[in-house]
């Protein structure tokens, strides 16, 4: 019988490790840059907690059952778990809180492939308890910065507005607004068509399936479509942001008001950054404001802002392995130490534990026998070590440097 990982699920090798360590390293950084600190949240939650007020839909959860009939599932983001954590057990600290995370999640998929994976890696921040502009461009900035401390190259940031969005569909009537706004997600032009909607209305649904391009093109096509008070604002308050973030050159942004999240708790920008390089397209992390989901954890139903993003791992890997930034082997030992007799072997592991107490980071192999010298040199060759420490009877190193 062959053992191999349950279905869904992979092994990361040393070198993967290595290589996933290289980009959170880099990302942890920036976060510490920024002033974030980071949160450790359950992997295992309640439902309850984790479809965030069906935010979530319960066929994403990979569940389980305890023993008191209590249902609870694997995390499928780590979003509402902070939330969670927030409100109840950070109660007393002052706002604003900003926080970072390096965790896997678990998302059961549904479509028909075998083995299709199941766990996945991401990093992201939550900036909670603060709303406006600077609070929405701070996060995107950030975001940027992440990015760049990767070098990568080749990217761009779609920006669209869950609450302009959602409320430019109240104007379909109650039945349809679903299919419309599935429709719309999907930039499915064919349903918006057969549709039984007035003209007025099928022409209001295309117009909502083009907003997407520049920000002077697309706020000129919303600003068409009859806005009331507090819509007009939200598009204002949009153009404000844009207007940030492409001061200075800092990077250009694609607005997409069709642009809708599967997950359902966003109130107000929502975001992807997408990667332009290779054949295809591909969504290396995404976020957004969710200015209520903090309020369906507070005792007292207290509704306080919050925004973030994530960055998928596995993506961000995918698109950096054909720069050649990532490791291409895992680091060498520096020592190897042999003690040459079983009466050295004391003063070898001491003489090695002398090594790995230096200031910086020494890596040291303790060999542990059955080998002759030129088998002990030919490993330390292979393995990429850079010296040998031969331990004698009397303790004593004798040094030799492999080449």
């Amino acid at each position: 019988m062959v053992y191999q990982p349950a279905a869904g699920a992979r092994d990361l090798l040393p070198l993967d490790v290595a290589q996933k360590r290289w980009i959170e390293d880099r990302l942890q950084q920036v976060f510490h840059r920024w002033g974030y600190h980071r949160i450790i949240t359950s992997t295992l939650e309640r439902m309850d907690t984790l479809m965030a007020g069906e935010a979530i839909h319960r066929q994403m959860v990979i569940q389980l059952q305890n023993g008191q009939d209590e249902e609870l599932g694997l995390r499928p983001e780590l979003t509402a778990s902070i939330a969670r954590a927030v409100v109840t057990r950070m109660a007393d600290r002052r706002y604003p809180q900003r926080l970072y995370y390096n965790a896997n999640v678990f998302r059961r998929t549904w479509e028909n492939r075998h083995n299709r994976q199941q766990e996945f890696y991401q990093a992201g921040v939550e900036l909670l308890g603060v709303g406006g502009l600077l609070a929405n461009a701070e996060v995107l900035l950030l975001a940027s910065n992440c990015l760049s401390a990767l070098g990568l190259q080749g990217w761009h940031l779609i920006l669209g507005e869950a609450g302009i969005t959602r409320s430019l569909l109240d104007a379909f009537p109650a039945h349809l607004q679903a299919q419309v706004r599935s429709a719309i997600a999907h930039l499915d032009r064919i349903t918006i068509d057969t549709l039984p909607l007035s003209d007025e209305l099928r022409d209001r649904a295309r117009i909502m399936l083009d907003l997407r391009g520049t920000s002077a093109d697309v706020l000129q096509k919303v600003n068409c479509l009859g806005l009331d008070v507090d819509q007009q604002e939200a598009v204002n308050n949009l153009k404000s942001l844009v207007d940030l973030l492409e001061s200075g050159g800092r990077f250009p942004v694609i607005l997409d008001l069709s642009l809708i999240q599967t997950i359902d708790y966003y109130t107000g920008i929502v975001f992807e950054v997408v990667s332009d390089t290779g054949s295809q397209a591909k969504v290396l992390g995404r976020g957004g404001r969710y200015d209520k989901l903090l309020g369906l954890y507070h005792p007292q139903g207290e509704d306080i802002p919050g925004i973030g993003f994530v960055l998928n791992i596995e993506d961000l890997y995918q698109v950096l392995l054909s720069t050649q930034q990532l490791p291409q082997a895992i680091p060498a030992s520096n020592w190897l130490v042999v003690p040459e007799t079983p009466t050295a072997d004391a003063a070898a592991f001491a003489y090695a534990q002398k090594l790995r107490d230096s200031t910086h980071l020494v890596r040291v192999e303790i060999d542990l026998g059955g080998r002759d010298a030129q088998a002990i040199r030919q490993y330390g060759r292979d393995r990429g070590i850079a010296q040998i420490a031969w331990i004698k009877t009397d303790g004593l190193p004798i040094i030799e440097t492999l080449r």
